[in-house]
């Protein structure tokens, strides 16, 4: 049945499918590590038992994404060794010593101090409880700079040579690291794993405000997620702005498919706002464009030359609607946080931010965004690389191991049965979750007995013994 499928295509799909399961966990976890930090901390400084309130709360939703994010991973990483064996030969050298460097520094990191986090309050205390918290949260920092690294040298190789058996070997450690894309890929998905915690919290958050549980709880995570969307959300912008920048200089094909360009613009090219890519007939139908805008953006110059996929061989081209429609949806959800969190910033200044309703429902609406604008992004990425798995030096074709189209596509339904029912529970049990935040504490009665409303105590009447009482 499935013999008429190209395999290559198949392991593609395959390692697409379960990257974006995973993607999404480590995205949310390393945001959420370091929220618990600054949680902790302020209980620590303040005694405020809201914060430690909603640290306890979150501390369980991170166990369960930290370990569903590593299962996930896993599975990843055989792949390589399976459909991907000779990418893995070629460019074992390089992305090998980084993928262990990985797990040493971090992984262990995390795994050893995250048993503390969850159980050692009372048995270590709460300095080096807060220590283990730290630990954590650098641990999912280191994890995210060797996996980005690994990843932007495919996108931007340096540092290397070329053997005798055909494989990519460093010659320079600091080149292979700190390649030209790494610094600012690596800024750009922290901001966005910061972002996408934020709105779930955020998220959260406004679900309880509407629903009126825990209004302490519920008002004090909302507001510290409106503040990280109103202070990240433009860092982001600016900081993909100078990515797209960077990807201009060293894969310009990559963001001739984003915007679009078919063809070369000598006097100032376009911004294209919508249209339907037609990759047969190199143009862009029904386009809805401003003139020279992205000139001005990608050179800071109306009238600049930008050139179009026209001077790329066609085998080389990317898949310009993949690229073009998940550019545009990432870059839609950052300017629809960045809207949020300015109304959030009115609503504060005017001293609704915890009774405006309609920002509370577009937020509950936003909560997930993170994830969509994540996957759109590493979707960009990756589609925009192709045809190459390291860029401009080993095509895809050339990487993938020699099976059969029938094997990877029954491994590939297979992990969709597998994936859907596991990660699919696992994801409805962290939404169950989200939605039982804890009541507020009752507040401190004191000493003496409990009353009832609306009964006013009378003056005890003294009786002696034989007086009768008179009275209705």
């Amino acid at each position: 049945m499935f013999e008429s499928l190209d395999a290559t295509l198949l392991a593609r799909f395959q390692f697409a499918f379960t990257v974006s399961f995973h993607i999404i966990f480590p995205a949310f976890s390393i945001g959420l590590a370091s929220y618990l930090a600054v949680l902790e901390g302020l209980w620590l400084w303040t005694k405020n038992e809201v914060y430690f309130a909603l640290f306890n709360f979150w501390k369980t939703i991170f166990a369960l994404a930290f370990g569903m994010g590593v299962v996930s991973g896993i599975v990843m990483s055989y792949q390589f060794g399976t459909n991907w064996s000779v990418f893995s030969d070629k460019a074992g050298p390089v992305i090998g010593p980084l993928m262990g460097y990985e797990v040493l520094t971090a992984f262990f990191l995390e795994a050893g101090f995250l048993g503390i986090m969850l159980f050692g309050l009372n048995r270590v205390g709460p300095k080096l409880h807060f220590f283990a918290t730290l630990m954590v949260a650098v641990g999912t920092l280191i994890s995210a700079t060797w996996i980005l690294a690994a990843n932007s040298w495919m996108q931007t190789p340096a540092g290397f040579s070329v053997n005798d058996a055909g494989q990519f070997v460093p010659v320079d450690w600091w080149a292979v690291i700190f390649n030209p894309s790494f610094p600012y890929r690596l800024v750009h998905m922290v901001l966005a794993a910061y972002l996408t915690t934020a709105f779930v919290v955020g998220g959260v958050g406004a679900f309880h405000l509407l629903r009126g549980d825990a209004p302490k709880r519920a008002r004090k995570m909302f507001s510290m997620a409106m503040w990280m969307a109103a202070i990240v959300a433009p860092i982001q912008i600016f900081a993909g702005d100078m990515h797209g920048l960077n990807t201009l200089e060293h894969q310009p094909a990559k963001v001739m498919a984003m915007e679009g360009h078919y063809q070369s613009h000598p006097d100032g090219a376009p911004l294209i706002l919508f249209g339907i890519p037609n990759s047969a007939e190199q143009r862009v139908d029904y386009a809805v464009e401003i003139p020279k805008l992205s000139s001005l953006i990608l050179k800071h110059d109306l009238n600049a030359p930008l050139a179009g996929l026209d001077t790329v061989p066609r085998e080389l081209h990317p898949p310009v609607g993949i690229v073009f429609w998940a550019f545009r949806i990432m870059v839609g959800i950052g300017f629809g946080m960045l809207g949020l969190g300015l109304w959030s910033l009115w609503c504060r200044w005017r001293g609704t931010l915890g009774e405006n309703r309609w920002l509370h429902r577009a937020a509950v609406v936003m909560g997930p965004a993170g994830f969509v604008a994540v996957l759109a992004g590493w979707v960009t990425t990756e589609v925009g690389r192709q045809p190459y798995t390291v860029y401009g030096h080993l095509l895809t074709s050339q990487s993938v191991a020699p099976i059969a189209a029938p094997a990877v596509a029954t491994s590939l339904i297979a992990f969709i049965v597998v994936y859907f029912l596991i990660f699919g529970a696992g994801t409805f049990y962290i939404l169950r979750l989200m939605g039982r935040l804890p009541r507020d504490p009752m507040p401190d009665l004191g000493e003496g007995p409990i009353r009832s409303a609306g009964i006013t105590p009378a003056p005890a009447i003294a009786t002696k013994p034989g007086s009768q009482h008179h009275g209705a």
